[in-house]
């Protein structure tokens, strides 16, 4: 049987939503998905937006997956398309945003703490553990005393923005590197940068 990778991008549904630092997860998943000239369609057995593909010709199988939940709600959704393809938590990568590392850092790790993601402890919740891939976006610190969950909602300044097609690429790169190298060879592509 071929492998089959879930690969998940956080973020809020609703146009609203959209474009700020806490939809980083699914932005990077339309990269992906781009690369593959496939668009996301409606999975209403999972609450999911869906693309299943592969990154190239006899590659391993990739589900690319957009929670249509609030991002404090993800685990359901996710828990959901890990039985409806029977797949394990070894092969789940999640890519979310992250305030704990600067903006343009990415980070990839496996398990571990959810540092206050209420996505990732929401996903570790329903799967009924923490050991999932995550690829980290760095989306900064809010300014001052700026609180984290409005930093979050809030779009990516314009300087950001203007950096921003290359992170998510990097990101995007990050998650075909984790598949295509296992994580210890991605983490020491991604990390040295």
């Amino acid at each position: 049987m071929t492998e089959r990778w879930i690969v998940v991008g956080l973020g809020n549904p609703g146009p609203q939503y959209e474009r700020t630092r806490h939809n980083v997860g699914q932005m990077v998943l339309d990269d992906l998905a781009a690369r593959t000239g496939q668009k996301f369609t409606v999975h209403k057995q999972t609450r999911t937006q869906m693309v299943e593909t592969r990154l190239r010709p006899g590659g391993p199988r990739l589900v690319l997956v957009k929670p249509m939940s609030y991002m404090n709600l993800s685990g359901g959704p996710v828990a959901s398309v890990l039985k409806f393809f029977g797949a394990t938590l070894e092969n789940l990568v999640v890519v979310h945003d992250e305030v704990d590392i600067d903006f343009d850092a990415i980070k990839l790790k496996r398990g571990g703490g959810e540092g206050g993601h209420n996505g990732l402890r929401d996903i570790s919740k329903a799967c009924g553990s923490k050991d999932y891939l995550r690829v980290r976006v760095g989306v900064g610190r809010p300014p001052g005393r700026m609180d984290t969950a409005d930093f979050v909602l809030k779009p990516f300044t314009s300087t950001e923005q203007a950096d921003l097609p290359l992170l998510l690429e990097r990101s995007a790169d990050a998650v075909e590197q984790i598949i295509d190298h296992g994580l210890t060879a991605a983490q020491n592509a991604v990390h040295a940068r």
